[in-house]
C-alpha cells in the first residue's frame, strides 16, 4: 500500500460546495443515528481495522487500548456531527478529520508504507457506516425498503463527498455499493493487531472513567454486556470473514442471537421514531454548542445550510 496523494488531501479539503450534508427528515438524518445502529458499532471497528491500513494507522497513532469509552463517544460525536449538524458543521468536522488524519502515516509490521488519507481506506471506514445501520436496522428492526435503502445510499454518498472522496471512489447505487463492500471484505480484509485489540476489549470491557460507576457495580454488568457485544459483533461478522478469522460461531449462538434481536425489536417497536435518534441529535448539539466551538459552525441540527 502506497501512501495517500497529495492531491486527495486538496480535494478533501476543498469539497464542493453542491455536496449536501444530510439534509432534517431525509431518510439518512432518520435512520443513520438510530438507538439500534449502537448495538452493532464493534463490529464496525472491528471491520475498519481489519483493513490494513486502518488497522496499522490505530495501532502506531491510537489511544483505543488506553482510553476506549473516550475514543468511542469522540468517534460517535463526529459521526453525529456529520450527519446532524447541518452543513457548515459537517463541513468543519470534515476538514478536522482531515487535519488529524494527515500525519498518520508509517510503515506497519508487515513492511508495507500506509497513509490513514488513501482514499482506499478512507473510502472504507466511509463503506462500512454506510452499510451498518442498513443491516442493524434489518436484524433489530422492519429494515428499510429498498427504495428507502437507494435514497439512504444517494444521501450517504454525499457525506462521503463532503469528507473528500470523490465521485468515481463511491460507487453509483446499492447495488454496486454491495459488490464493492463484499469485494474488499473477500480480499483485503485480515486478521491483524488491532483486530485482536478490539476483541480483547469486547470481551473485558473497561470501567467507565467516571466516579459515578463503582467497580463493584461495574463487573457484573461489564459482563453481560461482554456477552452480548461479542454476541452481536461475532454473529454479525460476515460468514466468511468470521471462519477466516477463528472466530467460534455454532447455532446456538445463532438462536441467541435471533432471541436478542427479537428482545430489541419488541422493547424499541413503542419507542417514537423522533426519539430513537434522541441521543445522535444530542451529541451533534453538544459537539457543535461546546464551550470552545466556532460560532459560524452552528446551525440548526440538520438544517441544509
Amino acid at each position: 500500500m502506497t501512501t495517500a496523494d497529495t492531491p486527495f488531501e486538496r480535494r478533501a479539503e476543498q469539497a464542493p460546495a453542491r455536496v449536501r450534508a444530510p439534509r432534517r427528515g431525509g431518510v439518512a438524518w432518520r435512520h443513520f443515528g438510530d438507538t439500534r445502529a449502537f448495538l452493532t458499532s464493534p463490529q464496525l471497528l472491528l471491520l475498519q481495522v481489519a483493513h490494513p491500513v486502518v488497522g496499522a494507522g490505530v495501532a502506531d497513532h491510537s489511544d483505543f487500548r488506553a482510553e476506549p469509552w473516550q475514543r468511542l463517544l469522540r468517534t460517535v460525536g463526529s459521526l453525529s456531527t456529520v450527519i446532524y449538524g447541518g452543513q457548515a458543521a459537517a463541513t468543519a468536522e470534515a476538514r478536522r478529520l482531515i487535519d488529524v488524519h494527515r500525519e498518520m502515516k508509517g510503515v506497519d509490521a508487515q513492511g508495507r508504507r500506509y497513509h490513514a488519507l488513501h482514499p482506499e481506506a478512507y473510502h472504507w471506514v466511509h463503506a462500512t457506516l454506510v452499510r451498518g445501520p442498513v443491516e442493524a436496522l434489518r436484524l433489530f428492526g422492519r429494515g428499510l425498503t429498498p427504495a428507502e435503502t437507494e435514497t439512504y445510499y444517494r444521501e450517504m454518498r454525499d457525506v462521503g463527498r463532503v469528507w473528500g472522496l470523490k465521485g468515481h471512489h463511491l460507487p453509483p447505487d446499492w447495488a454496486s455499493f454491495c459488490a464493492y463492500y463484499d469485494g474488499v471484505v473477500a480480499e483485503r480484509l485480515e486478521f491483524n493487531d488491532s483486530v485482536r485489540d478490539v476483541l480483547a476489549e469486547l470481551a473485558r470491557p473497561q470501567k467507565p472513567p467516571v466516579w459515578w460507576v463503582p467497580a463493584a457495580l461495574w463487573r457484573p454488568f461489564a459482563a453481560l454486556a461482554a456477552h452480548y457485544a461479542l454476541l452481536v459483533t461475532v454473529g454479525t461478522l460476515p460468514p466468511a470473514l468470521r471462519a477466516r478469522f477463528g472466530l467460534e460461531w455454532s447455532d446456538r449462538e445463532q438462536r441467541r442471537l435471533r432471541r436478542f434481536a427479537r428482545l430489541v425489536r419488541c422493547l424499541m417497536a413503542p419507542v417514537p421514531p423522533p426519539l430513537r435518534i434522541a441521543p445522535a441529535l444530542f451529541l451533534a448539539y453538544w459537539a457543535t454548542h461546546r464551550p470552545g466551538t466556532d460560532p459560524r459552525a452552528r446551525r440548526p441540527l440538520g438544517a441544509a445550510v
